[in-house]
């Protein structure tokens, strides 16, 4: 049985205190990148965050496209992992750690457009062993372009 998530997480609570700032979304996001630098290459936007669930934006542009000027799937599945990762990082119990394990995705459309990427999961998810984060991209058009899950590691955080 999952322990209640009643804490405010340390992302929670700077992504609240961060995002009611001028451009507060945009220095989150820059925030998070600076924590993974990876994220940076795709410029991601933080839209939403709330427990167990984030929205990240990846704008179409020349330095995520492909041969044929979409943009390019592993620059989605970069989105769908910095969501996963915010998201998980905001909603873990406290007493919980984790790590990735995998990733399964689909592509289900052309993605010639602006990216929004989703990452969530149920509450009652937040127990040890595997877990599987539904992520899914849609285009502007709410067209799925990319859906899968991510696979994380749940464990108990080692007594201090």
């Amino acid at each position: 049985m999952s322990q209640s998530n009643n804490h405010t997480t340390k992302v929670m609570a700077l992504y609240n205190k961060v995002t009611r700032l001028p451009w507060g979304h945009k220095i989150f996001s820059i925030m998070v990148s600076r924590m993974a630098p990876y994220f940076a290459t795709i410029k991601p936007l933080i839209t939403e965050l709330k427990p167990n669930y984030c929205e990240c934006k990846i704008t179409k542009g020349k330095r995520v496209h492909n041969h044929i000027k979409t943009v390019h799937v592993i620059a989605i599945c970069n989105g769908l992992e910095m969501a996963m990762g915010v998201m998980a990082e905001a909603s873990i119990p406290a007493h919980l750690r984790w790590i990735p394990k995998g990733m399964s995705v689909d592509y289900t459309a052309k993605a010639g457009t602006d990216i929004r990427c989703v990452a969530e999961v149920t509450p009652d998810q937040w127990q040890e062993g595997d877990m599987l984060v539904k992520v899914t991209a849609y285009d502007t058009n709410n067209t799925v372009v990319v859906a899968g899950h991510i696979k994380l590691w749940i464990s108990a955080k080692p007594s201090k």
